[in-house]
């Protein structure tokens, strides 16, 4: 692959993964949010969870930027390249969401637990039984 092939590759391939990331960030921010939880750990959470996003997807485009692929170094060489990379970050853009999902579970349960008690007394039956004798 020449010079501003590989460049082309990567400048285009970081510019996807950055986008990816800054709207896996904005949205997870808005979906833990929505769960009734800390609003500091949930933005810390999404922050954590979109820098693990970036350095493994971006680790896979340097990898990718290294391979042999069939096209060579034209056109089609980067092109095929940028569809495997696009793949690779619809997956892990999956596995984000998943993640997401995941710690906005936990949330919900652990506000389950912390509930306040309820009640459990009955209020008197507003309805009385039937009585045979009548």
């Amino acid at each position: 692959m020449d010079t501003n092939a590989y460049v082309t590759f990567l400048v285009v391939g970081v510019v996807t993964v950055v986008i990816d990331g800054q709207i896996i960030y904005h949205s997870g921010k808005r979906y833990l949010r929505h769960s009734a939880g800390d609003p500091a750990a949930e933005s810390s959470m999404t922050r954590l969870v979109v820098v693990l996003f970036h350095l493994a997807v971006l680790g896979v485009l340097a990898l990718l930027s290294t391979v042999r692929f069939p096209g060579g170094g034209s056109l089609p060489g980067v092109v095929g390249r940028l569809g495997v990379l696009l793949l690779i970050v619809a997956v892990a853009h999956g596995i984000a969401i998943g993640v997401l999902t995941r710690l906005r579970e936990e949330q919900a349960v652990e506000d389950y637990r912390n509930r306040p008690p309820v009640d459990r007394r009955l209020p008197e039956a507003t309805i009385r039984p039937i009585d045979p004798s009548d």
